[in-house]
């Protein structure tokens, strides 16, 4: 008689609430000359060591962008205005 097979799949996780993303708020003279900012980005105050890889995010079309990596949202203050050359 054989023993049957311990199942070595990992028991249900269970969910858990997500902290929010962090919001950067930023101004019109943040934004480089395309309208964008990189992340990660000292407005975020984050360590160069424990971060992940530089990405562009535009900004200047929509207002805000979020980063695909750590979730951080980059987004104008309220009443700033993108405008050519800024």
């Amino acid at each position: 008689m054989t023993t049957p097979a311990k199942s070595t799949a990992p028991a249900a996780a269970i969910p858990t609430a997500r902290a929010p993303s962090p919001v950067v708020a930023l101004s019109a003279r943040d934004l480089n000359a395309q309208g964008g900012i990189f992340c990660p980005s000292p407005k975020a105050d984050m360590k160069v060591w424990n971060t992940h890889p530089k990405v562009y995010l535009e900004i200047a079309r929509t207002g805000e962008a979020k980063c695909p990596y750590c979730g951080t949202v980059y987004r104008l203050r309220d009443g700033e205005k993108v405008g050519h050359g800024h």
